[in-house]
């Protein structure tokens, strides 16, 4: 049961560092000012004007009382009254008090008003909306009633809402300014973690500067750290494989000018053969250790470099189904790679071939559906480990290495999306690539 309760309560609190880090700075100040509010409506301003209004109804049973007993210069009392308490009275005789109830139950004036009256038990009738600056109060008195135009500062204060506006301005004045403060505060998170994506998906990155408090600056001086290590690391591969690649290519190429004066042809053709796969497979891992920063992101119309992967091929069994433009923003040369080892693989394995292409709103699904034998379902990940094949004896393997789905699948990973397997509709084998916009 607590599990579930902490559940929903995390799942009710904002998710981003910068909103948290509001609510906690902005609910103690709110739950202060409530309680201030509170312990000042229920201690003073509700206390203050239960008098106020109890010293009022006092005055007006002294007035009855006194007009009770005046019996030649009644109209003198009254405008003794509205002299010295501020109230105008007027007697109406042979009316009756109006029917319509006017009252506000959630009014404290009205509430304590009424409250008051009762207790003086009094026939009473008033309004306190009709008028802006006055209460209309009548109550019953022999034939008729009495008609009171009351000032409404002789029941309530104008401190409550002077106190509400200077306990309302000074809080939302605090909340601005820790909006500000809080905002630069977690930009240098934000840089950070933008920087740390833009890093991840391998596009360039400008010069680095870590900021904002000490702890947030040493870990962006920890991630810069770690990005130029990877940079040098990924660099020296390249030029050990470059290296490597002109060591092999030489000899390779000295081979190929001795076969030529070999006299048995059927020699020579197998050993032709054999240097080939193995320039094949020298390339193949060149490709697959290359360095994938020095190329810069750039925006591209994914439809049109996938007709120009399939042009290559001349291929009639190559069916599309493509929105004809979906602009993308990514390493163009790699995505094209990419494309061009999903069709090889499958022009290798099948017959026909269906590429569909669509988006969403948050990213691009690419689909390469054959009909060739496909692979078990056991297989799907391992597919796409380097140098691993499912069946050495399956295919041409001495030319390959088993490093086309892998090369894919780093491309993919590498533009923040994901690549997986399934059955095709053809009882083939289904690619579903995805990428983010």
């Amino acid at each position: 049961m607590f599990y579930g309760l902490s559940k929903f309560i995390k799942n009710l609190l904002p998710k981003r560092l910068f909103y948290r880090a509001l609510l906690i700075v902005a609910a103690p100040i709110i739950i202060l000012q409530i309680t201030i509010s509170i312990v000042f409506f229920d201690s003073l301003w509700i206390k203050t004007n239960k008098g106020m209004t109890r010293a009022l109804v006092g005055e007006i049973a002294t007035f009855i009382s006194a007009y009770e007993n005046e019996e030649y210069n009644k109209d003198s009392l009254i405008n003794l009254f509205k002299k010295n308490l501020h109230f105008h009275v007027k007697f109406e005789p042979k009316k009756l008090l109006p029917k319509n109830d006017t009252q506000r139950w959630f009014s404290p004036i009205d509430r304590t008003l009424r409250r008051e009256l009762k207790s003086k038990q009094f026939n009473y009738w008033f309004d306190t909306t009709s008028y802006k600056s006055l209460i209309d109060l009548r109550i019953q008195y022999l034939n008729g009633y009495f008609q009171f135009y009351i000032p409404k500062e002789r029941v309530t204060t104008s401190s409550a809402r002077m106190f509400a506006l200077w306990i309302t301005l000074p809080a939302f004045l605090l909340i601005a300014i820790s909006l500000i403060f809080l905002k630069n505060q977690t930009r240098p998170i934000t840089n950070l973690a933008k920087a740390s994506a833009k890093f991840g998906r391998g596009e360039e990155l400008d010069e680095f500067r870590p900021s904002g408090a000490l702890e947030i600056r040493q870990a962006g001086y920890e991630f810069d750290k770690m990005r130029k290590r990877i940079i040098r690391h990924l660099n020296q591969r390249s030029e050990m494989l470059s290296g490597i690649s002109h060591d092999l290519r030489t000899p390779l190429t000295r081979i190929k000018l001795q076969l030529a004066f070999i006299k048995d042809q059927e020699i020579a053709k197998k050993l032709s053969n054999d240097v080939q796969d193995m320039e094949k497979m020298l390339n193949e891992y060149l490709q697959f250790a290359s360095s994938s920063f020095a190329e810069k992101t750039e925006k591209f119309n994914m439809a049109e470099l996938i007709l120009e992967s399939i042009d290559k091929y001349e291929n009639k069994n190559i069916s599309t189904n493509l929105d004809k433009k979906i602009i993308m923003n990514g390493r163009k040369i790699l995505i094209q790679r990419c494309l061009n080892n999903l069709i090889d693989n499958s022009i290798k394995y099948s017959n026909n071939i269906h590429i569909e292409l669509s988006k969403s709103k948050d990213f691009l699904s690419l689909i390469i559906d054959d009909d060739g034998p496909g692979i078990s379902e056991k297989e799907y990940d391992n597919v796409f480990k380097p140098f691993y094949k499912i069946d050495k004896s399956r295919g041409d393997s001495k030319s390959s290495v088993g490093l086309g789905m892998s090369i894919a699948s780093d491309v993919v990973k590498s533009h923040g999306g994901n690549i997986a397997l399934d059955k095709s509709p053809q009882n083939g084998l289904r690619v579903k690539v995805i990428f983010p916009f």
